[in-house]
């Protein structure tokens, strides 16, 4: 084969193909919601098409949520990136997303730095 047939992958989109607009689109959404709907059709045939587009709206938010909470970690500590650590940080310092994601562990995060009350210095009373 000369490989020069229609079609294929990679090819481009084909002149006058209307191609209609996606699912994610019309609901406004990044994730794609045909996507979701397919791989939720794996597990349960009897799907209907909007589950998909209520996965991609809560995994959306869940992400934009995330992102948010990081970027600000991320600039507390005067960097321009979002490292595993301010995920960590921002997953830890949040009481929903820490109850979400509780046995979660995020490769590279470290801990919440913590020292334990015993180990600090006793406070000596001031003389009166």
């Amino acid at each position: 084969m000369s490989g020069k047939g229609k079609g294929g992958r990679g090819k481009g989109k084909a002149k006058g193909s209307g191609g209609g607009t996606s699912t994610a689109a019309k609901a406004g959404l990044q994730f794609p919601c045909a996507r979701l709907t397919r791989y939720l059709r794996g597990r349960a045939p009897r799907t209907s098409m909007s589950s998909g587009v209520y996965m991609g709206a809560v995994l959306e938010y869940l992400c934009a949520e995330v992102l948010e909470l990081a970027g600000n970690a991320a600039r507390d500590n005067k960097k321009t990136r979002i490292i595993p650590r301010h995920i960590q940080l921002a997953v830890r310092n949040d009481e929903e997303l820490n109850k979400l994601l509780g046995s979660v562990a995020i490769a590279g995060g470290g801990v919440l730095p913590n020292i334990h009350a015993n180990l600090l210095p006793k406070k000596s009373q001031s003389k009166k």
